[in-house]
């Protein structure tokens, strides 16, 4: 374990500062030639750096090494930076169920799979804080193609190969993900976790989960992961391996529209009604290409919550969905940090194939617009919006050591009002403030009025899209006009 997270039991988070992270992406290396990405999320001020290696990638053949993808992610490596790594055993032949992308499965010789993992450690030299044994694993069938007693044999053996290569670096259990969140205590999902806490309890340094859903259901997700360790006995700190939004899953009316949507494409009934009115291509087509075929098709009649995250919906749709985007940034991190947290990963820095776009593509339209950059022509150098309040946000925080929930309430109109400040060292502290609303249309709700105490002449305000605000300060006082879009204020100008 890094000295940043060691702790003794009990007391879940490390007070040594706190870094934001933005992950590469799930395919590093794997459709194309390994290109620079270190530098960019540095740009952004991510002071974390989280990218995938596959066991096939580095083992093609058993014994044959190939270090392309390794050393060009070491090649970019900035020293200031923590790297995260997240290994995948996926193999086409060391697996039990060969692939060289996903899912993964359980190792076919789990020694091998021990000589591989101390190999790749060895590689990296002390330069990878974070290794992560999987993700998600509890996705079964998905992203694991195992039981959670198999997860728990290779976890362990994961665990003893990075602890033989590099004793100081700190072991990730694979992300406890929405499946597991969303689910009742009964679900198969919370089964897995719950078996692979009470069996790999000794294999791991770090719990990562995966915030998505409501922003502000934070709270109680951290809440739930630190219970389920609890439960078996111990406590270890926890770690957000991703986050971002929005997601269809916060919007119950476009979800539902979606979900009725994809049971027709599954079912005979919609296979044959796609089959008559398509050509024959079209008509081998999966289920999921026939749901987003469907969607596309009567898309002026779909619910604008569930229009915005077709890849060309109307160009006010996009906006606003990228404004939602880039106060989420912010409320979820904070809400994040607020609850002890120190890591965060943003889900993700840009798309991985350059200049791919498929309309067609169901995960592109679940996830695809989350990322903060895209290509130009072979060049990652394009920012999307929420790029620059990401790096906003990055510089709010440099320095930061802790983030503590203000005693609020609520405003005039009756929204609640979140409140936060933020210790930096060697600054001076920043406050983060916002008011309740819903996520698509709280942006048109009235704004809110409310006075906090001040003692200071003056208030320097900045909102999440980088816009200058207004604060009246009378020496004790600042009166703030507040509204879903999260408002820094600092006794200071920000840069």
């Amino acid at each position: 374990m890094t000295e940043a997270m060691k702790q003794e039991t009990g007391t879940p988070e490390s007070p040594a500062g706190i870094r934001l992270g933005i992950v590469r992406g799930i395919s590093y290396g794997m459709f194309g030639e390994p290109d620079s990405f270190v530098p960019e999320i540095r740009k952004l001020g991510g002071g974390l750096v989280r990218v995938y290696v596959y066991w096939g990638q580095v083992e093609p053949e058993p014994g044959r090494f190939d270090w392309t993808v390794v050393d060009a992610i070491l090649d970019q490596l900035d020293p200031a930076a923590e790297t995260w790594v997240t290994v995948c055993s996926s193999s086409p032949w060391a697996t039990r169920q060969p692939t060289d992308f996903l899912p993964s499965s359980p190792a076919t010789n789990v020694d091998q799979y021990g000589r591989f993992v101390r190999e790749l450690v060895g590689r990296c030299q002390g330069r990878v804080e974070y290794w992560q044994c999987n993700n998600e694993p509890s996705n079964t069938g998905l992203l694991w193609a195992g039981t959670a007693a198999e997860y728990v044999e290779q976890l362990n053996v994961f665990h003893q190969a990075v602890r033989a290569g590099d004793p100081a670096a700190t072991v990730v259990l694979g992300g406890c993900g929405y499946d597991v969140l969303a689910s009742p205590e009964d679900s198969a999902a919370r089964k897995f976790f719950d078996h692979v806490l009470d069996h790999g309890q000794d294999a791991f340094d770090l719990f990562s989960v995966h915030l998505y859903g409501d922003p502000h259901a934070i709270p109680n997700q951290v809440a739930q992961v630190r219970a389920m360790m609890r439960r078996h006995g111990y406590e270890r700190p926890v770690a957000a391996g991703e986050y971002n939004g929005p997601t269809l899953f916060e919007f119950p009316e476009a979800q539902q529209v979606f979900e009725q949507t994809m049971m027709a494409a599954f079912t005979a009934e919609g296979a044959e009604s796609h089959s008559t009115a398509a050509g024959e291509e079209e008509a081998a087509e999966p289920p999921d290409r026939r749901t987003m075929r469907a969607l596309c098709a009567q898309a002026p009649e779909l619910p604008p919550q569930l229009q915005m995250f077709l890849e060309d919906c109307p160009p006010e749709l996009a906006a606003k969905r990228d404004r939602i985007n880039r106060r989420q940034i912010v409320t979820r991190n904070i809400l994040a940090l607020a609850e002890g947290l120190t890591r965060t990963a943003c889900w993700n820095l840009a798309p991985e194939i350059p200049d791919y776009s498929d309309r067609f593509n169901l995960m592109g339209f679940l996830f695809g617009k989350l990322a903060l950059m895209e290509y130009e022509g072979m060049q990652l150098t394009r920012h999307r919006p929420a790029a620059h309040t990401f790096a906003l946000l990055a510089d709010q925080l440099q320095g930061a050591t802790a983030v503590h929930r203000l005693a609020v309430g609520h405003g005039h109109d009756g929204q609640p009002v979140f409140a936060f400040e933020v210790q930096r060292e060697g600054r001076a502290p920043v406050q983060v403030l916002w008011t309740g609303g819903d996520a698509f249309t709280g942006e048109d709700q009235p704004p809110t009025h409310v006075r906090r105490p001040w003692p200071h002449p003056t208030a320097h305000v900045v909102d999440a899209f980088g816009a200058r605000q207004q604060a009246e300060c009378d020496g004790t006082t600042a009166h703030l006009t507040l509204s879903v879009t999260p408002l820094f204020v600092s006794t200071t100008p920000h840069s």
